[in-house]
């Protein structure tokens, strides 16, 4: 009974001393939100910019790392920032925040609503939105910095902080690694990034481990055929009917050749040819996108999209040099899977900062998204990485929405909006204690 008492004893100090440093830390977070960072989302927010095409975003970001006293390197990968924490010896933790927004005209009614608009790399002129939160995500990396470099007597190694370019696009992490990040700053020991979720209530967080997002395969189409008068269509090769049945054949890669068990996506997302009513085109042209969650299914469904289109166009008597032209490993992403043992030690971090587990959310999978993060954590090196959620709506909106009386605007809609500050400081709370954790020596 007393060596009970004595554990309920040191238990309750735990306790309380885990609670009295995240009160300690959350007031200094909420200082520099109300001082900084609320200022500075708004205007992320209110400049959103294209994949690749992030260059106020970056030079701001950049501007202010080194504001900081963190050492910047620009134009990594295209529009890529790294900032680069030398503290002595010990772990190199790489923590990575996405950049771009996306083509979309903000309807969200926010005072600070984006009306921006930018000339996207085909030459048009379009809306642009944060519909995805990255806004959040570099806003958070700021803050995140700003503790890191405030307690650098309270932790020792590398810290590698990435404003990462393109991820809408699946295309800018791969780019940062093509550019050479890994030579040029070094193989990071853990990798850490968060997500905000309108779907997750505000100030709490979620992990998991093992696969947290699906692959991603963008895949270009080009059904050629022979044209012809519409009235005539002997006398061609239709390539509308060869498309037309193409994407049916596609259907059963899924449905026939998958076991029930194993998921996976084929979906046709853009189809266009021909021009008039009385005339066969000679060409049509698709837009797949392509989802899995393991290597294995991503080439079987890959392969068999391109065996599926050559032997359709076989079925129609097409020559061998008109058969379809399938492109695809222009925008893709392996899954993106959680490291299990890294995943519980920052899971036990965050308990034992919060002194309970009353601030984490279990996640749940709504569909197959995917995330670029992948590239740095399943590349050749094997990185350790932690992704994880940051719920971004208020728990009374959530339930009223779960009730069915208001509608939760999705990611990627124009409607899309997040609570910033809870969303912002949490992000920059939850990140930093990982890194706390992940930059400590076992």
């Amino acid at each position: 009974m007393v060596v009970r008492a004595l554990l309920i004893g040191v238990a309750a100090l735990v306790s309380v001393s885990a609670m009295g440093n995240a009160e300690t830390l959350r007031a200094s977070i909420d200082d520099y939100y109300e001082s900084h960072l609320k200022d500075l989302f708004v205007w992320f927010h209110q400049n959103p910019e294209l994949s690749f095409l992030e260059h106020k975003t970056s030079a701001r970001l950049a501007d202010e790392l080194r504001t900081l006293g963190v050492e910047v390197t620009e134009g990594v990968g295209g529009t890529g920032v790294v900032g680069v924490i030398e503290n002595g010896p010990g772990p190199r933790l790489l923590i990575r925040a996405d950049m771009d927004g996306l083509p979309v005209r903000e309807e969200s009614g926010l005072p600070y609503a984006s009306v921006a608009t930018q000339v996207n790399r085909l030459g048009a002129e379009v809306p642009v939105m944060h519909a995805c939160g990255h806004d959040v995500h570099i806003t958070s990396l700021v803050g995140t910095a700003k503790l890191l470099m405030d307690q650098r007597r309270d932790w020792s190694g590398t810290v590698v902080l990435i404003g990462q370019p393109a991820e809408e696009r699946i295309g800018g992490a791969r780019a940062m690694l093509d550019d050479g990040l890994y030579e040029r700053f070094g193989v990071p020991d853990y990798a850490l990034a968060f997500h905000v979720g309108s779907d997750g209530p505000a100030g709490k967080v979620g992990v998991s481990g093992g696969l947290v997002s699906s692959s991603s395969d963008s895949v270009d189409i080009t059904v050629r055929g022979i044209g012809a008068h519409g009235a005539s269509p002997h006398r061609g090769k239709d390539p509308v009917y060869i498309a037309a049945q193409l994407v049916v054949a596609l259907q059963g890669i899924v449905s026939r050749e998958l076991s029930p068990l194993e998921p996976g996506v084929i979906t046709v997302g853009s189809i266009h040819g021909g021009f008039k009513h009385n005339i066969i085109p000679d060409s049509v042209d698709l837009q797949l996108t392509v989802r899995s969650d393991s290597n294995a299914t991503r080439k079987k469904l890959l392969d068999g999209i391109r065996r599926t289109a050559e032997h359709v166009g076989r079925l129609n008597g097409l020559p061998d040099d008109l058969l379809p032209v399938v492109k695809m490993d222009f925008e893709s992403t392996p899954p993106n899977i959680n490291d299990d043992a890294a995943v519980m030690r920052v899971r036990d971090a965050w308990v034992n900062h919060w002194g309970d587990d009353e601030r984490l959310f279990s996640r749940d999978r709504e569909g197959m998204g995917a995330e670029d993060f992948a590239y740095f954590v399943q590349t050749e090196h094997q990185v350790p990485g932690v992704y994880f959620g940051v719920g971004g709506t208020p728990e009374d909106e959530l339930e009223a929405a779960a009730s069915g009386n208001i509608i939760r605007p999705s990611h990627h809609s124009p409607f899309f909006k997040i609570e910033p500050e809870s969303s912002v400081t949490t992000g920059v709370e939850a990140t930093f204690v990982a890194a706390m954790e992940l930059l400590s020596n076992e």
